[in-house]
């Protein structure tokens, strides 16, 4: 009898164990996809500000001159919170902006 109590606990532990990692998986990995989305989102609304406004006419905009002119604030990786490289940066494809970290 106290065999069956060993299995049937141990089966229930397994099982809910293969529920709760990857569940928990998931979430930490879309929770980050998440981080980087907005903050890659931040950096080229301030490219495109630049773009538009003239002041940036290269199809290569760093952070460096971002920060120079005002358009952004010291920006960080949102996960690792190591700060971007100021030679980072946002590329002009036509009417696409898509940001290219440097580490």
């Amino acid at each position: 009898m106290n065999t069956n109590k060993i299995i049937i606990t141990s089966s229930i532990i397994i099982i809910m164990m293969l529920i709760t990692i990857p569940t928990v998986y998931k979430v930490i990995k879309d929770h980050n996809s998440h981080l980087y989305k907005s903050t890659y989102d931040k950096i080229i609304n301030s490219a495109k500000n630049c773009y538009y406004e003239q002041i940036c006419k290269e199809d290569k905009i760093t952070l460096k001159i971002l920060y120079e002119n005002k358009y952004l604030e010291t920006v960080s990786n949102p996960v690792t919170k190591e700060i971007y490289d100021e030679n980072s940066y946002v590329k002009r494809e036509g009417n696409e902006f898509i940001f290219v970290p440097i580490e």
